[in-house]
């Protein structure tokens, strides 16, 4: 792969944007607060993955401000006491407010990561504590939100149409 030519990253986040987009879409207000699990919500879930988006993009407003990275930039190995104490706040946002962030959010990020030199993200900089590759994350609780979503007997195809 040439420099000029776009990471594999980008299209993964596009695609699990495009699927975040379907889901969104297909969904009402009551159904965004389905439990996915004893801890999150649907809504909460996609705040959830909004709030880590949202982190790409304020290191990344560090990064094109010329700013250094400090240990405090650095994601520690264990964020479950940052997603257990953000889940609250995350939850109190109406459902559908916070999926239409989400969204926005990531559309953001995928744009801002996109844009970035590939040299200064992960994971051509293993240093980097700019996670280019959004799709991961949002691909691991994609796949749980649809799990949840197959539990309470919805299903929704890629074009965020349901599927009986």
């Amino acid at each position: 792969m040439s420099v000029s030519e776009p990471a594999a990253y980008v299209e993964d986040n596009r695609r699990e944007l495009t699927r975040m987009r379907s889901i969104i879409a297909a969904l009402n207000d009551d159904e965004l607060l389905l439990a996915v699990n004893e801890s999150w919500t649907l809504a909460g879930v996609l705040g959830h993955i909004a709030f880590w988006d949202g982190r790409v993009l304020a290191l990344a407003g560090k990064l094109q401000r010329g700013e250094a990275f400090t240990d405090s930039d650095t994601e520690p190995e264990d964020v479950d006491w940052i997603n257990d104490a953000s889940a609250p706040l995350i939850h109190a946002i109406p459902a559908r407010l916070a999926s239409e962030f989400a969204l926005r959010i990531a559309e953001d990020a995928d744009r801002c990561v996109a844009e970035l030199p590939r040299t200064a993200v992960w994971p051509d900089d293993p240093e980097s504590p700019i996670t280019a590759p959004r799709a991961i994350h949002r691909g691991e609780h994609l796949d749980e939100v649809e799990g949840a979503l197959g539990r309470h007997g919805i299903s929704i195809d890629a074009e965020g149409r349901r599927v009986r």
